[in-house]
């Protein structure tokens, strides 16, 4: 029989002709070595020029495309193509991988960069986004990552003199980027006049933020900045490719063919035209230059590599050749020399020296070459063209013998005979030509039995035959040379070919993958003397297989390198070399063939062949020498874990129910009982599919795993204690080498690895988001530190953690079978070994990636376990067919017999070895398994007394074994766990059930045992008194389903799998009586109550039999069912049944005859029940969940006591209710032990156990009743119920108004005011009258006769030289964010400053000067401010602003850390929290920040600032978190408060665990809306809610309440940590004894109340803060106040408009104040040399605009509801007021000679009101036909002219006071205006920017020297501009800080500062005008 297995020959790379130049640059370097790197295909190539000599990387699977260089010189970072492109960090030396970055980028790598340390390396996606990625390499750590740029990025650059600064730049643009926190934030270039807007190729950066910049148009463009600084014309005839810094200065190559070389300031040195020099030609194009030292590297588009020396210029060496752009098809070997020849699409014909390596010849042909051929002599070689011609070359001096074309159709296979006499052409026209060669190539035949394009061809040695292939996948033969087809096989069955290069045929079937039809191989070529066969395909794989192979997959070795399609593949002449060529790389790869004879030299190879040489993953399928596999590991490798809905997938479940059920949810339900259960002892341990999970802790006890709970086992006591952190199975356990934590991993949709400590039962971490479906293999490393895991996702992968903080340190994809064991090796902890199914596998640690390589091992066999011997490189292996293997490196040494059947267990002791297997044998070995030492038997007979149980059978499967304690711990199959004395007595010490599910369960009528009956086929009893242990057991011949006790106690009934039941005697198990009367399980069975007499038997097929027991007959059949019973329950008395079946259908049947009855459900509560069993009915309706569609209620037991229902469902929840359970989802307990289903709840006789089966997890588990007022158990397993009670404690508008905001972005935001028509800068411009008159512009004469134009602005400043403003300077805020805000005001430097913050800016405060500084980094709104109080950070404050989505760009919510001081920036968290961040917390050592998101799932993170790095996340709640702090003595708990929840948090590593408080412990407690959290001494937490009161937790339970601290709700809380005291703020009125600040003692037992003296009627407090002595105070209003605690004065610091917007501004004519008019109804006056506000008036109802007096002594002020008042300012008495109209009054305006007032309002009209005539204000005219609402109004100089801005986008004139409209443009033109606050015109059609087509400019205001204009607008834009600013698009500055929509703006006189108010807001900023010098 044909060998089956791989070939033992193999190919070695031994070089690479070509270099990639096309779509890639910057790829060409010099190393340490002066070697040169490069790459080629998916190969890293290492030149040595000197020798001559090629190294290969080969650590790529697809195409490389980019590649960087560490500035060390050594290392080498490559960057691929692919779906899941990855990046490799390679020593260019050793070329061994250093790190593997993967996992973030998609489509490819564009772009790499180190930065000048070499510590951190950037790279650039190919993505949509074109992600920007920073990475800690050697650690493989995503530091930052940001969307790059909308269009592609092409160089990317670390600035090499500035720290954490990047540039990039590509298709038109140019971005500069720092790096801070996590965020990578870029400012574009800005190009100004200087150059034009277009894409930049390449980059260098210099000193001084200067860099320098190579442009598509061929200049050079500098940047000082971000800004355009100067050009360099003309640098290059066209694109600039690449640039490259070296210490001499700059080298640049362009598309010209050129390099120039520059000195360090960017001045010319010197020119190189390579188009110029002896090799140079038409085209030549530079794609990379690399300058050291006197040598210049140069690489072209078209694949070659020159290097230039730079003081013989002119003579440039070429140093490596290959084929240009385009497919390269054609391969020919000469028949006697080592010479290749190559033809490709780029009409190149070349041929190699495959000794020298080099080009020795190169002819350019007319056409595409596609195939090519050498003939027998060697003289000739045809090439086959594209255009379907073909041409015949002589070899020696390439020139033409023949020009043939005959065909139209490409030519892509020819050959010549082996006689030398024919030319064989087959083209893509579906047939073959014959010419004879001596006629001068003249045609003698034709083949044309194809019907599709031929592929392949071969002449028989003879050359009398040729066979074809073809694209239809037929193959055919001819006669020759007449080109007849052969159809009778026979004669065909001598022939011998000549060659074999055809992919058909039955000696080349394996080629062909097994079950595939695909047509992907290329090439193929037989090597008849070592009888090997290579192939070529086009997933870039050359394989080598055994010739022939004739069944389909066969074994081969496979080789990567090249990156896509091999589109040809042959042997040289004589054998030595194996030639390749890639269509898509254009290279040739010329590989060295090792024969079988040197394989064994070839152990000591260089390790990168072995890595070559990757012994195939693929072609394992199915080597036919493979042991059959053992039943045991056949079951366990099919086992999947898969669930129909995971734990995790609940919560959205549960949100999704809610929405159904709100109506329920409103009604009162049912209160949870008093009373609950707690875990005490599970009867199990989970061997059957797990190995090597039990073992000794430190204290001697045991530790195993079973169901979703880690058992810690007192062998002592013989009690158990439990980690119940899982929710699902566990699979695997792992011991730490203290052997004091345990790390357990489960079955999960995202699985979890918990590692905890057995002593305490805590989690110390938890991992998670890398393992899907679940975790099946774990080990610690020697020292602890580590984790090694394995996943159950189809590529199994491995995952090594850094456990304790959380971080995947590296990961990698391990096997495509099933891995059963890892292990970290205990000398070096970046090796480890996995070992499973037909594979055992070596990896080592790279970066963030591992690589792996295959043990070699000859035949592959399964592996089951695997440890490390006594030094690094030995390994020894378990097999399934009983074998230990011994490894050294990843070479089998030996193999040694150990066991019977598989090897599951295999230990490793000081001096030897242990182990166990299927054949129940325990085996001590020596340290080298030479001898074994002792075995043990697993049997019966060697059982100890003081067993707790029996064994079912002697040496059952061994499946785990540990040592320790002078004992052999064991676990076994069927799920005993033993310990054997190393002398030999056994002891059993915990058993349960075997495979299989487990349903029946039945407990004793009045002693503490119990039955259980499984599908494993046993009856077992179990003693459920202390001593825990099976008394009896007993083998049925099938499983059963269901078992019960005779009311006596003295029989036992058991229902069968198969339709039969028997009863058996109780105490020995012995057979009474059986029937078998059914084909269906039997599911229930029941004895009749009392005597006994009837026993009732449900079985699956719809019946309930009724058998009278004393005479052993069926007396009755229940029938009527539609669908499988699944529960009954008899009455008292014995006479009624109640039957449940599957289709929740109740039924009730009268005993013995079985007669149906129907009984209305308000009978059926009053019967009596003897066991109440069932899951249906109105007593019970309130078990049924919320999500009832993807869980069954399995099962129910009422107690005896009949108060408390015990439920089971298929989520492996245990229930507890109040009895009985009346209207939908009553409340419960629940608790998680059983990991899926529940099958059987039952309570003992005395309800002082309840006993528990789970179905797949083979559990008996007993839980402790613990009745009401039994106080002290903790109720940490029990969690409350699903729905949330809707009434949360009361309504309140502040609550509601926080809950529901929603924060506009400034960069989306749209319009304010509701306007219609077209923007200014859209409109067409109407001719002027001149235009129209036909006059041309300009041809006016020069002097006119006609007046000046008058000023456009009446100026006040006359006879002073006017001075432009220059500037604009942030002096004042007058503003406090709190009405949606809370917990942001503190004290700084101990309370010498206060913090604040408002709009977009932090603002600090000084008490005592009343300056402001600002924090101005912010781009939208701050949310949420907090200070870091450790002494460590002082002054360190953290914002948290607003943002979009959470993608990383810039306009993604972000949190900011800085110094308040300095106002330095610290870090910037760019967050995924999108909507915004709104609450934020230090913790207790400074060093974590706690954030918490808008975003719909309100996530938690917690984050080490400094670094920038994410620690954890978390979902928070599906409603509205208000705040979350940490606890202040605590880094790793916080509590989380917000609607109907308070949540109590842990920080497990990477992981947040969270517990729900638990209120059921205070009488009548609900869950209220909580709104603010403080803390207290031992563990208490106190919580503020909306009512008013303050919730005490201890720890998370509830342990009482403080009743209405506050009478309305309790916004804020502030812990003082130097005593403990807390400080309350609420809601409230002041009074004597209350007040809305409180003071309380560290319990919240006392309290000091304080008054605010506000004058408000309710006093709401937002903030409080405690300092020395004094307790500082944010208020609702958005004041500021601080309150002495020793006097209670108030001192109000800040003040502010409470509701915004704030409409009206109006600044006074001659002194510095000002006044504001806002939605809250007040007007206020503000002094800006006094920095603070003068007064308040309140209207009573919401202000829209206000206005001075040109004299300053009256103020004007609009109503929104339609009325206007005038106000004296000297008494602030009311001189008048008037209200004409019903809407809302947007403008007011004096007339500058005081005559008139005119008012406009929405209603589109302006009225005029003459002031002379006294306060009574009549009427005297309005202005008509305004198109909309009125927005600004301005008089002229003289008073006679008004014009109005409106909300149409249009601007009107009219006169005073007649109200005519003046449309003439030219008069217009002439007017002068006093002031100008109009947004409308042609004089300011400039502020229009061109991203307005959402929102719009809303306000404007031109300076009184008439020189500047400043705007407001939608987007929060203060922007200054020249006036008058005719052009559109002028030029601006911007000044950022409000949020959206300014609502206006205004100068001071003497235009000394400008003030701008703010909508959103609610502030006004004062800004200090800068003019410019004389």
């Amino acid at each position: 029989m044909a060998d089956r297995t791989a070939p033992n020959c193999h190919l070695r790379l031994e070089w690479v002709y070509g270099y990639r130049g096309h779509q890639c640059r910057n790829n060409l370097y010099y190393t340490a070595a002066k070697e040169i790197v490069y790459f080629v295909a998916g190969v890293g190539v290492v030149y040595n020029t000197r020798e001559h000599k090629q190294k290969f990387y080969l650590g790529h699977n697809d195409d490389i495309i980019s590649l960087a260089l560490h500035p060390e010189r050594v290392l080498v970072a490559t960057g691929q193509v692919g779906k899941e492109p990855y990046i490799c960090v390679w020593d260019s030396y050793t070329l061994q991988t250093v790190s593997i970055l993967k996992d973030v980028h998609t489509h490819g790598i564009a772009c790499l960069a180190f930065d000048l340390e070499g510590q951190c390396l950037v790279s650039v996606g190919l993505d949509s986004k074109n992600t920007i990625c920073v990475w800690d390499w050697r650690r493989g750590k995503v530091l930052a990552a940001a969307p790059g740029h909308t269009d592609r990025i092409f160089d990317i650059s670390w600035d090499l003199y500035q720290p954490s600064k990047l540039v990039s730049c590509g298709v038109k643009h140019i971005k500069f980027w720092s790096l801070c926190g996590n965020a990578l934030t870029p400012k574009r270039g800005v190009f100004g006049k200087t150059g034009d807007l277009q894409t930049i190729l390449c980059l260098a950066c210099a000193k001084d933020e200067v860099t320098y910049s190579g442009a598509l148009n061929g200049d050079i463009y500098v940047w000082k900045g971000i800004n355009l600084m100067r050009t360099v014309q003309g640098a290059h005839g066209s694109g600039i490719f690449s640039m490259n810094v070296c210490e001499e200065g700059f080298a640049t190559g362009g598309r010209d063919g050129c390099v120039r070389l520059w000195d360090l300031n960017f001045k010319p040195i010197t020119v190189i035209d390579l188009r110029e020099t002896d090799q140079g030609y038409k085209g030549l194009s530079v794609r990379s230059v690399c300058w050291r030292g006197d040598h210049i590297l140069v690489g072209t588009q078209d694949s070659e590599i020159f290097e230039v020396v730079v003081h013989d210029r002119t003579k440039p060496f070429l140093i490596m050749q290959g084929h240009c752009e385009g497919e390269l098809w054609a391969l020919a070997v000469h028949p006697t020399k080592p010479l290749a020849m190559t033809g490709s699409d780029d009409r190149s014909v070349r041929i190699w020296s495959l000794i020298d390596h080099a080009l020795i010849a190169r002819c350019n042909m007319e056409e595409p070459i596609r195939c090519a051929a050498v003939s027998t002599d060697g003289i000739h070689l045809a090439l086959g063209m594209k255009d379907g011609s073909f041409t015949v070359l002589r070899v020696r001096d390439m020139t033409e013998v023949v020009h043939i074309k005959d065909r139209k159709e490409a030519i892509h296979e020819l050959k010549y005979s082996p006689d030398g006499a024919h030319l064989a052409v087959g083209s893509n026209d579906n047939s073959v030509d014959i010419y004879g060669v001596v006629q001068r190539y003249k045609k003698v035949g034709e083949c044309i039995g194809s019907n599709s394009f031929i592929t392949h061809m071969d002449w028989s040695t003879d050359s009398k035959y040729l066979q074809t292939n073809d694209g239809s996948s037929r193959r055919l033969f001819y006669r020759m040379p007449s080109g007849k087809e052969v159809t009778n096989r026979e004669e065909l069955k001598l022939v011998q070919w000549a060659s074999w290069t055809c992919v058909l045929g039955p000696e080349v079937n394996g080629i062909w993958p097994k079950y595939s039809d695909i047509n992907d191989i290329n090439s193929v070529d037989a090597n008849f003397n070592n009888q090997v066969l290579v192939t070529a395909d086009d997933y870039g794989l050359v394989k080598l297989l055994r010739y022939p192979c004739v069944k389909k997959g066969a074994k081969f070795k496979k080789y990567l390198g090249h990156s896509a399609h091999i589109t040809n593949a042959r042997w040289s002449h004589d054998y030595q070399w194996v030639i390749t060529i890639g269509g898509a790389d254009h290279s040739v790869f010329q590989w060295k063939f090792v024969p079988e004879r040197k394989s064994k030299e070839a152990v000591h190879l260089a390790a990168q062949e072995t890595l070559a040489d990757s012994n195939s993953e693929e072609s394992d399928s199915d080597q036919s020498d493979v042991p059959e596999m053992d039943s045991e590991i056949e079951q366990e490798t099919q086992l999947t874990y898969r669930r129909q809905v995971y734990k995790e997938d609940l919560p959205q479940l549960k949100e999704q129910c809610k929405e159904k059920h709100r109506a329920t949810a409103m009604k009162k339900r049912e209160r949870a009982p008093g009373s609950g259960v707690k875990l005490h002892f599970i009867h199990g341990y989970r061997g059957y599919d797990c190995r090597s999970n039990l073992f000794y802790t430190q204290t001697g006890e045991i530790v195993y795993h079973v169901a979703a709970i880690g058992v810690v086992y007192n062998r002592q006591q013989n009690t158990q204690r439990f980690y119940m952190g899982h929710d699902d199975d566990i699979l695997c356990l792992a011991i730490h080498p203290m052997k004091d934590f345990v790390a357990t991993g489960q079955v999960g949709r995202d699985s979890s690895i918990h590692i905890w400590d057995t002593e305490t039962l805590k989690p110390m971490s938890v991992l998670r988001g890398f393992h899907q479906l679940g975790v099946c293999a774990l080990d610690f490393s020697v020292d602890g530190k580590r984790l090694a895991s394995v996943g159950l996702d189809d590529n199994h992968t491995i995952v090594l953690w850094d456990w304790r903080k959380g971080e995947k340190l590296s990961a990698m994809r391990g096997s495509k079978d099933k891995i059963f064991v890892v292990k970290i090796n205990p000398y070096l902890p970046d090796k480890l070994i996995t070992a499973g199914v037909k594979h055992m596998k070596f990896w080592h640690k790279a970066g963030g990636g591992l690589i792996g390589r295959k043990g070699n091992m000859g035949k592959t066999e399964t592996m089951m376990c695997a440890v490390y011997g006594w030094s690094e490189e030995m390994v020894f292996s378990g097999t399934c067919t009983g074998d230990i293997c011994i490894w050294r490196d990843m070479f089998l040494m030996k193999t040694v017999k150990a066991h019977d059947g598989p090897v599951f267990s295999v230990h490793a002791l000081e001096k030897g070895f242990v182990t166990g297997g299927k054949d129940g044998i325990v085996a001590l070995w020596d340290d080298t398994f030479e001898r074994c030492l002792k075995t043990y038997a697993i049997k019966r007979a060697v059982l100890a007394p003081g067993s707790k149980g029996l064994l079912l059978e002697d040496n059952p499967s061994i499946r785990a074994i540990s040592l320790g304690h002078g004992h052999i711990l064991v676990g076994t199959k069927n799920g005993e766990i033993l310990e054997v004395d190393k002398s030999g007595p056994i002891t059993l010490l915990v058993q349960g059930h075997m495979e299989g599910e487990v349903w029946g369960l039945a407990t004793h009528p009045h002693l503490p045992l119990c039955a259980t009956v499984s599908d494993d086929k046993t009856l077992r009893i179990w003693d459920l008194s202390p001593s825990h242990c099976m008394l009896a057991v007993r083998k049925l011949r099938k499983g059963g389903r269901c078992c019960c006790f005779s009311p006596d106690g003295k029989a036992l009934a058991v229902g069968l799998n198969d339709g039969s039941f028997l009863i058996v005697n109780a105490d020995t198990l012995e057979d009474l009586v059986s029937f078998h009367h059914r084909k269906d399980i039997i599911s229930d069975i029941r004895f009749s109550p009392g005597s006994g007499k009837y026993l009732a038997v449900a079985s699956g097929d719809t019946f309930v039999d009724i058998y009278n027991v004393m005479s052993s007959k069926r007396v009755g059949v229940c029938k009527g069912c539609l669908n499988y019973i699944t529960h009954l329950d008899w009455d008292k008395r014995g006479k009624l049944l109640q039957v449940n079946t599957g289709a929740k259908e109740q039924f009730f049947f009268e005993a013995p005859r079985g007669k149906r009855q129907t009984i209305p459900a308000t009978e059926v509560e009053k019967i009596d029940w003897s066991t109440w069993t069932c899951v249906l009915g109105t007593s019970v309706e309130g078990i049924w969940p919320l999500i009832n569609e993807v869980t069954e209620v399995t099962a129910a037991c009422l107690s005896n006591d009949r108060k408390v229902l015990a439920t089971g469902d298929d989520l492996g929840y245990v229930k507890l209710f109040k009895y009985p359970v009346k209207g939908k989802y009553a409340k419960f307990k629940r608790y998680v032990a059983h990991s899926t289903h529940v099958t059987n709840v039952r309570w003992t006789h005395d309800d002082s156990l309840l006993v528990t089966v789970g179905g797949s997890d083979t559990c008996l588990m007993i839980w402790a009743h613990e009745p009401e007022g039994h106080r002290e158990f903790k109720q940490c397993d029990s969690e409350e119920s699903d729905i949330e009670s809707e009434d949360d404690g009361g309504y309140d508008s502040d609550v509601t108004r926080e809950n529901e905001i929603n924060y506009t972005i400034k960069a989306l935001s749209s319009n304010m005011r509701p306007m219609t028509g077209v923007k200014p800068h859209l409109q067409l411009k109407e001719p002027s009258v001149d235009e129209r008159q036909g006059v041309v512009r300009g041809s006016r004469p020069p002097v006119s006769r006609a007046l000046p134009q008058p000023e456009k602005l009446q100026t006040n400043n006359v006879g002073k030289k006017k001075r432009p403003i220059e500037d604009l300077v942030l002096e004042l805020v007058f503003g406090y964010r709190g009405n949606d805000c809370r917990n942001n005001v503190h004290y700084l430097n101990e309370g010498a400053d206060i913090i604040y913050h408002t709009a977009s800016i932090g603002i600090v405060l000084n008490l005592t000067t009343s300056c402001q500084s600002f924090y101005v980094e912010h781009s939208d709104e701050i949310l949420c401010l907090t200070i870091n109080q450790t002494p460590k950070f002082p002054n360190v404050v953290a914002t948290g602003q607003v943002g979009d989505t959470g993608d990383m760009s810039a306009t993604s919510p972000s949190i900011h850390v800085w110094d308040a001081m300095t106002k330095q920036t610290l870090s910037v968290l760019r967050c995924f929290h999108s909507g915004g961040v709104c609450s934020i917390s230090f913790s207790a050592t400074g060093k974590l920040l706690l954030s918490v998101g808008l975003d719909p799932e309100h996530t938690v993170t917690i984050w080490k600032w400094q670094e920038g790095a994410k620690v954890a996340s978390r979902i928070g709640h599906t409603q509205r978190i208000f705040v979350a702090e940490f606890r202040p003595d605590s880094d790793t708990h916080f509590v989380s408060v917000g609607i109907k929840h308070v949540r109590f948090w842990t920080l497990a590593g990477r992981a947040l665990l969270s517990k729900k408080g638990v209120l059921s412990s205070v009488e009548d407690a609900r869950m209220q809306t909580m709104l603010s959290v403080a803390f207290g001494a031992n563990n208490l937490t106190f919580t503020g809610t909306i009512s008013g009161d303050v919730c005490v937790w201890k720890e998370h339970i509830l342990v009482r309440i403080v009743a209405k601290a506050h009478t309305g709700p309790v916004f804020t809380m502030y812990t003082t940590l130097r005593d403990g005291l807390i400080v309350t703020g609420g809601k409230e009125r002041p009074s004597k004894e209350g007040g809305a600040l409180k003071l309380w003692d560290q319990e919240l037992k006392r309290c000091r109340a304080f008054r605010l003296e506000t004058g408000q009627i309710i006093d709401c407090v937002r903030s409080v803060c405690r300092g020395k002595g004094k307790i500082l105070v944010g208020t609702r209003n958005a004041e500021i106040i601080e309150v002495g605690e020793k006097n209670a004065a108030c001192n109000i610091l800040v003040n502010g408009h409470m509701d915004g917007p704030i409409w009206g501004l109006g600044t006074h004519p001659s002194r510095d104040v000002f006044l504001s008019a806002a939605e809250d109804g007040t007007v206020r006056l503000w002094d800006i040399p006094e920095k603070k506000m003068l007064n308040k008036v309140n209207l009573g109802h919401p202000a829209r605009t206000i206005s001075y007096s040109p004299e300053g002594d009256m103020v004007a002020i609009g109503m929104k509801n339609g009325e206007f008042i005038i106000l004296l300012v000297a008494s602030l008495k009311i001189w008048g007021k008037k209200r004409d109209r019903r809407t809302p009054i947007q403008d007011i305006r004096f007339s500058p000679n005081s005559c008139y007032l005119a008012v406009g309002s929405t209603e589109s009209a302006v009225d005029f009101y003459d002031l002379t005539l006294g306060p009574q204000l009549n009427r005297i005219n309005c202005c008509r036909d305004i198109p909309s609402f009125v927005m600004q109004m301005d008089f002229s100089a003289d008073s006679a002219y008004i014009q109005i801005s409106t909300g149409a986008y249009k601007r009107l004139v009219y006169e005073v006071p007649s109200g005519k409209q003046v449309t003439e443009q030219a008069h217009i033109d002439r007017i002068t205006w006093a002031t100008w606050t109009s947004v409308l015109g042609d004089e300011v059609i400039g502020i229009w920017s061109r991203n307005t087509d959402k929102a719009d400019v809303t306000c404007a205001c031109v300076s009184h020297s008439g020189l500047n204009i400043v705007t407001g607008d939608d987007f929060g834009m203060v922007k200054l501009f020249d006036f008058p600013c005719p052009e559109k698009f002028a030029k601006h500055k911007r000044f950022l800080g409000h949020s959206a929509h300014l609502t206006n703006v205004r100068f001071t006189n003497g235009d000394r500062f400008v003030v701008s108010a703010g909508g959103d807001d609610r502030s006004l900023f004062v800004w200090r005008c800068v003019h410019a010098p004389h």
